[in-house]
């Protein structure tokens, strides 16, 4: 087994990485043959070949990279202070507000659509979670008493508690056991197919966005209602409140204030 493949089954048990981050690491790794050897010249001339790429997608293939030689140094593959990405600077990226899918585009899309696909949209939108999140979800973790849905697993393998109200309970039922949004198949969907499936809904309805969209809508929602970024951030499952924080700049009821004393 190749260094590469012992590091990402390292990832997949000991650190409970999602198959999502399994496979864009994976990805990386194949732009880059040599990766095990490779010298500093070797990954800068990589990098360098990279510039065509979109910020984010640099700035995760560099963290991909040094993660795998961080984990060489530990292990002894390399030298103690042998990192050969040390002079690679990650490109600098400007702050982008969320997307969002309207309440209108929301409700043409659940009328657009139907079987697996409304409810994963209805997870998505009415409970924040994660497509991986969705396509996992099993009928044994939705507490229709407690009016609670527990996500198991999420990133970083934790797991959290998200509200169930009754749109969203009426849009996932009936209760057929096993997977919920395959209505109980054997066969649940992976994260990348549940994906394409409602991207593809999207744009058949005439509604821009992609299944993140439907999270950040429910980010924002929730921000605008009540205002404390800890429980938002809890029921999104961020490591931090400042990931949730950039949702609330578009909730900000200030903003409001401003618009209509200058309209004055």
């Amino acid at each position: 087994m190749s260094l590469t493949e012992r590091y990402l089954d390292y990832l997949a048990t000991d650190r409970r990485y999602s198959p999502h981050t399994i496979a864009t690491y994976r990805r990386t790794y194949a732009t880059f043959p040599g990766i095990e050897t490779a010298d500093r010249e070797a990954v800068e001339a990589w990098w360098n070949g990279r510039t065509d790429k979109a910020v984010t997608t640099r700035r995760n293939e560099l963290s991909a990279v040094r993660s795998f030689y961080a984990w060489c140094r530990i292990w002894e593959h390399r030298g103690p202070t042998d990192d050969p990405t040390y002079r690679i600077k990650p490109p600098k990226s400007g702050r982008r507000l969320p997307h969002t899918v309207g309440r209108e585009d929301l409700h043409r899309l659940l009328a657009a659509t139907s079987g697996d696909v409304r409810r994963a949209i209805a997870l998505g939108a009415y409970a924040g979670m994660r497509v991986s999140e969705v396509a996992a979800l099993d009928w044994r973790d939705v507490d229709q008493e407690q009016r609670r849905i527990i996500v198991r697993g999420g990133k970083g393998d934790k797991d959290r508690a998200v509200g169930l109200p009754p749109l969203l309970l009426d849009a996932i039922l009936p209760a057929t056991g096993g997977n919920v949004v395959r209505a109980g198949r054997a066969d649940p969907y992976t994260a990348g197919a549940l994906q394409q499936k409602v991207n593809a809904a999207m744009k058949h309805a005439g509604v821009e966005g992609t299944f993140h969209w439907l999270r950040a809508r429910f980010a924002t929602m929730a921000l605008a209602g009540m205002g404390n970024l800890l429980s938002v951030s809890r029921a999104l499952g961020h490591a931090s409140p400042a990931t949730t924080a950039i949702y609330a700049v578009t909730a900000d009821s200030d903003l409001d204030l401003i618009a209509e004393a200058v309209a004055r």
